[in-house]
C-alpha cells in the first residue's frame, strides 16, 4: 500500500477517539459501527462513508466537519478564497442596521439582475466570482430592502442570502450557512412568500443532513412542504415542493429508511413529469433528470453501491444540466465506483467532477474520502493520480 496523506477522515477520528480515552471496540459500540470497519478508516484503508462519520461524530459529541476536516484552510488561503469570508460574514451581521448612509442602491430590476446573475454562477460552478462579488451585492439589497420595503426588495435580498448559503456551505463553513439561513428567513417572512419559507427550510433540512440529524431534517421537510401549501397552485410551487421530497428521500436514504425513500422519490417523480425540466425555477435544477440522480444518491446513501452504478449507466445527463450539479452526481457516482471494486471508474468520475466544476469539487469532503480511498486501492500510483492528490492538497 503507497504511503498517503494523513489528512482523511480516519486519522481525526482516531484523534478525537483517543481525546475522550475510549478504544476502537468502544466507539465502534457507541456508534453502532462495527469494529472492523472502524479500523479500516482510522487506517485509511478503506473510505470513511458520510453515514459512518455521521454516527462517529454523535457518538463522540463532535460536529461532522470536525472529522471531514472543513473548512480546508490551506486550500482557500492558495486559490485566495478565504479573503472573501470575512465580509460575507460582516455583511450577513449588519443586517438589521437599516440603510447604508454611503449607499446609494441602483433600480429594483438591476440588483434583481445582479442577484439572479449569482445564482446562475454558483450553478455554473464559479464560486470565487460569486464570493467576490456577494458582500457588495448584499450590502445594496440590503440598503434597498430599507429604503423601500417593498415585497419585490426583500425578495432579492432573500436571494442573496440564499446565495450566501449556497457559497459557505461549498466552502465548508457551516456556522455561517446557519446565520445565512436565517436572514433568509427574515427576509423571506418580510416578503410574504410562502415559496421562500419552503426553500429555507429544505436548506435547513440540507444543513441537518449533513451534520447527520436526520430526524429534524425529515421534521425541516414537513414544515417547508406545509409552508408552501400558502403558496399559489401552479408549476413554480411544484418544483418547489418536488425538490423537498427529493431532499427528504436522501434523508430517508441517509437513515436507511427504503420505503420512505422510494416514497418521496415516487411523488418527486410525478411532480417532474408534471413540471418537465426547470432547471431555472429558483434555481433548483429539478425536473426528470434530478429525479433520476437523486435516485442515484438514494442508492448510495442506502450502501447499495452496485445498484446506484447500474441506475446511473442508465441516466442521461443533458450537456447543458447545471455544471455544478452534475459534478456533484460524478463525485457521488465515483464513491459508488469505489466500493463495488471499479476504482479506475471512479477516478475517471473525480476527473470528470472536477472538469465540470473544479472550485467545488476541491473542497467537496466525499472527493476527498474517495481519494484516499482510490489511493489505497492503488498498488503503484499512476502519474495523473498523484497530480490530483496534489492539487487536492492531500
Amino acid at each position: 500500500m503507497p504511503p498517503h496523506s494523513d489528512a482523511h477522515a480516519g486519522t481525526r477520528i482516531a484523534h478525537s477517539r483517543k481525546a475522550r480515552r475510549l478504544t476502537q471496540r468502544e466507539l465502534a459500540e457507541l456508534a453502532h459501527v462495527s469494529y472492523s470497519t472502524l479500523t479500516k478508516v482510522e487506517q485509511g484503508i478503506l473510505p470513511a462513508s458520510p453515514s459512518v462519520i455521521g454516527a462517529l461524530a454523535r457518538a463522540l459529541s463532535v460536529p461532522v466537519t470536525e472529522l471531514t476536516g472543513q473548512p480546508y484552510l490551506d486550500e482557500l488561503r492558495k486559490d485566495q478564497l478565504d479573503r472573501f469570508i470575512q465580509p460575507i460574514r460582516t455583511t450577513l451581521d449588519v443586517y438589521d442596521l437599516g440603510p447604508d448612509p454611503d449607499a446609494v442602491p441602483r433600480s429594483a430590476g438591476e440588483v434583481e439582475r445582479d442577484a439572479e446573475r449569482l445564482c446562475a454562477l454558483v450553478r455554473a460552478g464559479d464560486i470565487k466570482r460569486v464570493a467576490a462579488d456577494l458582500p457588495g451585492l448584499m450590502a445594496e439589497a440590503t440598503t434597498a430592502a430599507h429604503l423601500d420595503p417593498t415585497d419585490r426588495n426583500w425578495r432579492t435580498l432573500a436571494s442573496c442570502y440564499r446565495t450566501a448559503y449556497d457559497v459557505t456551505t461549498k466552502l465548508g463553513f457551516q456556522d455561517l450557512a446557519t446565520i445565512a439561513l436565517d436572514r433568509m428567513d427574515w427576509a423571506a417572512r418580510r416578503a410574504s412568500d410562502p415559496l421562500l419559507g419552503g426553500m429555507r427550510q429544505y436548506m435547513r433540512a440540507l444543513a441537518y443532513f449533513r451534520a447527520s440529524e436526520y430526524g429534524t431534517g425529515q421534521r425541516l421537510i414537513s414544515l417547508g412542504l406545509a409552508a408552501l401549501e400558502q403558496a399559489e397552485a401552479g408549476r413554480v410551487r411544484d418544483v418547489v415542493t418536488g425538490q423537498l421530497h427529493l431532499g427528504a428521500a436522501v434523508l430517508a436514504g441517509r437513515d436507511k429508511d427504503l420505503d420512505r425513500a422510494e416514497g418521496h422519490l415516487g411523488e418527486a417523480r410525478r411532480l417532474a413529469d408534471r413540471t418537465g425540466p426547470a432547471e431555472k425555477v429558483h434555481w433548483l435544477s429539478f425536473g426528470p433528470t434530478n429525479v433520476a440522480v437523486h435516485r442515484v444518491s438514494v442508492l448510495t446513501e442506502l450502501d447499495r453501491y452496485p445498484e446506484a452504478v447500474r441506475v446511473a449507466q442508465d441516466t442521461r445527463i443533458p450537456d447543458d444540466w447545471p455544471p455544478s450539479r452534475s459534478a456533484h452526481h460524478h463525485a457521488e457516482l465515483a464513491r459508488a465506483e469505489l466500493w463495488t471494486g471499479r476504482v479506475d471508474a471512479a477516478f475517471k468520475n473525480l476527473q470528470q467532477a472536477r472538469r465540470l466544476a473544479p472550485q467545488q469539487t476541491r473542497y467537496h469532503p466525499i472527493v476527498r474520502e474517495t481519494y484516499a480511498g482510490i489511493e489505497s486501492a492503488k498498488r503503484r500510483m499512476p502519474e495523473e493520480l498523484h497530480h490530483f492528490g496534489s492539487w487536492l492538497g492531500l
